[in-house]
């Protein structure tokens, strides 16, 4: 009986455990993701909602008050502006199937613009929409046959990311262009994983099919079933706005016929072009996280930014609260023990949170240096070829931490250094294999193949065999099929289009 009790006891230990590791675990997970911005908002946030968490004394930092200037008349605003472009630009994909998919609108998360209108610079480098597929590649685990078929199907996407090409026909380019015998089948179970990448539609061969990718990602629900049933079953009735039709098949009253018209007014007929278009246009105000400095003899140094972070700690009066409950546990009555158990919540809540911002400072400390590490030519001269293959899975080795933590960390955040202002993704890049073994940045040839280009004779411009040559002489061995496919990606065309 007393090893029973025992085992009850280690039982129960071993769940509390676990339960505050979890819940730690998932606050540090929320912040790490944030950048210093978003952070210094959440933590504002914080000190409104628990007044057991205070900044140190001594501190000018002072939370907002609990009257903040309401911005609901301007969300209501860009929220309905948001939907209207996205209504606009499934209308005219839905009205326009079968035309040539240039002519059609893109939707870029706040407004409706042609496929060909150019993006503005922001600062650094712009991810592309390819690299930003590939840093979604080196998160699964592939072998190397599934990869090669992945970056391929990648390379077959157009540019609102939907895969128009048959799977019998790239089949057979690889099998004539690359010798690689690939089964539809084969094709077919890496493209499901494609089609689990960002933003939800991506690698759709249809309109139809894209939409429905999309409306799986959804939570089950009444409403997430008829959207199914109507992309399905009343696709056609859809396409020609027939709502009447389709209510009456679906036995709807107007009311609900036009609730479910709005839900499905909210799907990206082009999900690929709102990403590029997002990357592009959703950080015009960029404030690093990091900041790197490259002395003369090739010291980098960084700082982490932490703006006008205030230093938090649990307020004294609450720890005190908390003490004097605690002492006088066998006298209270139920409302002393209520007060407990909220002075309580709120001093855990407090020192939480206290130990996610530190946690969350070391991780990017350590997953900075591991960056530096690798990429220090970088930061010493600036090249963007000097950049070297780097996946998020070589920085999660050098560091220890979860793939997805330096995911969380590489999102969203920028570092500021002596060549300019990048995002974290920017210093990640694949690699190209050989035939002798070497690994060589993607990135780096990619520069190479460019230069080549600004400085050929218009008059005579280079064909890909020719380009194939040259930058084998320059340290890159690719094949003519891999000189073609980066000068795609680079938006160049072809030898007799750039006379």
């Amino acid at each position: 009986m007393a090893q029973r009790q025992v085992q009850e006891q280690t039982q129960t230990q071993q769940q509390r455990q676990t339960q505050s590791v979890t819940q730690l675990q998932l606050l540090h997970a929320q912040l790490v993701e944030l950048p210093i911005t978003q952070l210094l908002e959440r933590i504002d946030t914080e000190m409104n909602d628990n007044p057991a968490l205070e900044a140190e004394s001594g501190e000018d930092y002072q939370p907002s008050s609990d009257y903040q200037e309401s911005p609901t008349d301007t969300d209501d605003y860009e929220a309905q502006r948001d939907q209207e472009d996205r209504q606009s630009a499934l209308d005219e994909a839905l009205q326009n199937i079968g035309r040539d998919d240039e002519e059609l609108p893109v939707y870029s998360g706040g407004q409706v613009t042609s496929g060909d209108e150019s993006e503005p610079i922001t600062y650094g480098s712009i991810p592309s929409f390819y690299d930003l597929l590939m840093q979604q590649v080196g998160e699964l685990s592939l072998t190397e046959r599934q990869r090669y078929i992945m970056e391929y199907l990648i390379g077959s996407l157009d540019d609102d990311g939907l895969l128009r090409k048959s799977l019998d026909s790239i089949s057979d380019e690889l099998a004539v262009y690359h010798n690689v015998d690939v089964t539809t089948a084969e094709l077919e179970e890496v493209l499901r994983m494609l089609q689990d990448f960002d933003p939800a539609g991506i690698g759709a061969r249809t309109l139809q099919e894209c939409l429905l990718l999309q409306i799986q990602r959804r939570e089950p629900s009444r409403v997430q079933e008829l959207m199914r049933k109507v992309v399905i079953n009343h696709f056609d009735e859809f396409t020609k706005n027939h709502w009447d039709r389709i209510r009456h098949a679906l036995d709807l009253t107007d009311l609900q016929g036009e609730a479910l018209q709005k839900e499905l007014r909210k799907l990206n007929p082009k999900p690929g072009a709102a990403l590029g278009e997002a990357v592009g246009r959703s950080f015009h105000q960029i404030i690093p996280d990091f900041i790197i400095d490259t002395q003369d003899d090739g010291t980098v140094t960084f700082t982490l930014n932490n703006g006008e972070m205030p230093q938090l700690q649990v307020s004294q009066s609450f720890a005190d609260l908390l003490k004097d409950y605690q002492t006088n546990k066998e006298h209270m009555s139920r409302q002393m023990k209520e007060a407990l158990l909220y002075t309580k919540k709120k001093v855990d809540a407090a020192q939480n949170f206290i130990e996610a911002i530190r946690q969350r400072r070391h991780t990017l400390t350590i997953t900075m240096q591991a960056i530096i590490r690798l990429q220090h030519r970088f930061f010493e001269d600036g090249d963007e070829a000097s950049l070297r293959p780097m996946i998020l899975k070589d920085i999660a080795e050098l560091t220890g931490l979860d793939l997805s933590t330096i995911s969380r960390v590489s999102n969203s955040k920028y570092a500021q250094t002596r060549w300019g202002t990048f995002p974290l993704r920017y210093f990640f890049s694949d690699s190209y294999t050989t035939e002798t073994g070497e690994e060589l940045s993607t990135r780096a040839i990619k520069v190479a193949l460019r230069d080549l280009i600004d400085s050929e004779d218009k008059k005579a411009p280079l064909n890909d065999d020719a380009l194939k040559n040259l930058l084998a002489e320059k340290g890159f061995p690719i094949a003519r099929r891999t000189v073609a496919k980066y000068r795609e990606q680079l938006g160049i065309p072809i030898a007799r289009l750039r006379k």
